[in-house]
């Protein structure tokens, strides 16, 4: 046992320690000595500039009163929210409290109280979409002088993006022409202005040929045991955006993804520049709503942020979600190139007949024309043009049995906008065309999962379009100033190094690179 113990002491060295805490009242104490030159969040209050904000938000506030949250405290707040994945503004405040840099950032001292959680998400209520969209701007114009923006070529995709809304609280709309919508309205006439009416949100305000549809639609799920993919019981699937809605978030509507739950959800739209991944613009939609129809005005609004910035649009990356006739035309009329494939049911040509463009008209196999006749509609409102041949021709064809066999001659009705998806599929099978399909891949998609991931975009915490659209940018905001503070982090070339470190080899060097 002794030489046990003097072992011991042999291997130990001094006494065993313990350490006595007891906080202190420090007199001088400065957080800029705490947070190093490297830190993230000081060089980010160095390079963005947010004193504009006080003369965008002045007319947003009274003359007397208690002073409120100063506007570059709070879109700090939101940035380092969205930089830091917080989307709750109570548990934001806790973490901003217990980060010296993020204090040091907001200019708060470490005795300061931080605004309120309340007061924030009052703040973000009162600022109206066009500042959120003038923050946006000024970052991407440090982005577009950095060099980071080429802006010829542009990436746009979508995706949902979760509401705070729930499946189980869907009420059914009431008729817009029901008895008990016009007894609100007289009763709104003969009161006071102070009765409200029922609003448009909770009418059936859809057409009846899409009521229709979906009334076939619920049907065919009735008579199926099998339930469809991704729902898990009876309500989610007899549910439709055309007859239901969440009076806790109007705005919120019912979409789903292949393989996935059907959710009240969001339609977020991107485009993403192609030379370094910057987002060029960002939106909000109704998550009813398909791809297509918002592809013009996510266009306008990249080719004029781009312009202002002096850069010009000439090739445009999408997806077959926005193939449609008008959005090529509408890209082909400025003088854009749509790299957009045709969607899966789209044929360039009619089997065994073919086409003459400059007479349009169609031909069949035996010979017999069959010429324009009439530009129709369908039920959607999308033009049409209907080709049909003369019923003498078609009476006293021997293939009438198996060409036109229900009608007294053969008819082909084409979209209005055939040529330009012709021009489309043409492109969409070149070279080109699938070398971009890869650039758009690996361009929009990743930059998608970030925002997802990493930047608070998983889910919209706030109630509205206004207020998702207003989260979407804050997020593509958080998104770009962060790659721009990467680009701006040069690296010391290594000659510069070992002429600092060693003056002497740098010379040897020179000399032998003389002889």
């Amino acid at each position: 046992m002794k030489s046990f113990k003097s072992s011991l002491s042999f291997v130990t060295s001094g006494m065993q320690g313990k350490k006595n805490y007891s906080e202190k009242l420090f007199i001088s104490f400065q957080l800029s000595d705490r947070v190093s030159k490297e830190n993230f969040y000081r060089r980010l209050g160095k390079t963005l500039d947010l004193q504009f904000l006080y003369k965008d938000t002045r007319e947003l506030y009274g003359k007397t009163g208690n002073p409120s949250i100063d506007p570059v405290v709070f879109f700090k707040l939101m940035l380092t929210g969205y930089l830091e994945n917080i989307t709750s503004d109570r548990r934001l405040v806790e973490h901003c409290s217990m980060r010296m840099d993020i204090l040091y950032f907001l200019g708060y001292d470490i005795d300061e109280q931080l605004p309120w959680h309340s007061t924030v998400s009052r703040t973000r209520q009162l600022y109206p979409t066009e500042i959120f969209d003038t923050l946006f701007n000024t970052v991407f114009t440090m982005c577009v002088q950095k060099g980071m923006v080429a802006g010829h070529t542009q990436a746009i995709d979508s995706a949902p993006v979760k509401a705070n809304a729930s499946m189980e609280s869907l009420e059914l709309k009431k008729p817009f022409q029901s008895i008990e919508r016009h007894f609100e309205i007289v009763d709104a006439d003969n009161q006071s202005t102070a009765v409200t009416v029922t609003p448009p949100t909770g009418l059936i305000t859809a057409p009846q040929h899409q009521l229709n549809r979906v009334k076939k639609y619920q049907d065919k799920l009735r008579d199926n045991p099998v339930a469809s993919v991704g729902a898990s019981h009876e309500k989610a699937q007899l549910v439709s955006n055309k007859t239901h809605y969440n009076p806790h978030d109007p705005d919120a509507r019912i979409s789903v993804k292949p393989g996935k739950a059907r959710k009240l959800n969001y339609h977020c739209s991107m485009s993403v520049d192609t030379a370094e991944g910057v987002i060029s613009h960002i939106q909000a939609d109704f998550a009813d709503g398909r791809d297509s129809q918002y592809l013009p005005g996510l266009a306008s609004s990249v080719q004029d942020r781009l312009t202002k910035n002096e850069l010009k649009l000439t090739d445009l990356l999408a997806d077959a979600g926005y193939s449609n006739g008008y959005n090529y035309k509408f890209l082909e009329q400025r003088n854009v190139m749509a790299w957009i494939p045709t969607f899966g049911m789209y044929k360039p040509g009619v089997e065994a007949f073919s086409y003459d463009r400059e007479a349009d008209q169609f031909t069949c196999s035996m010979g017999k024309p069959l010429p324009f006749k009439a530009l129709e509609y369908n039920a959607d409102g999308k033009p049409m043009k209907a080709y049909w041949a003369s019923r003498k021709d078609c009476m006293n064809c021997i293939l009438k049995a198996t060409c036109a066999p229900n009608t007294g001659c053969k008819r082909i009705v084409r979209t209005a906008f055939d040529p330009e998806y012709q021009r489309a599929y043409i492109r969409q099978h070149s070279r080109r065309g699938k070398r971009m399909k890869q650039v758009r891949q690996s361009t929009v998609e990743p930059v998608f999962g970030s925002l997802v991931q990493y930047y608070g975009l998983n889910k919209i915490n706030v109630l509205g379009k206004e207020g998702a659209h207003k989260n979407m940018l804050m997020a593509a905001i958080a998104f770009n100033i962060k790659k721009y503070l990467k680009m701006t982090e040069r690296k010391v070339p290594i000659s510069a190094t070992m002429e600092a470190s060693c003056p002497s080899k740098m010379n040897n060097m020179l000399v032998l690179r003389l002889f």
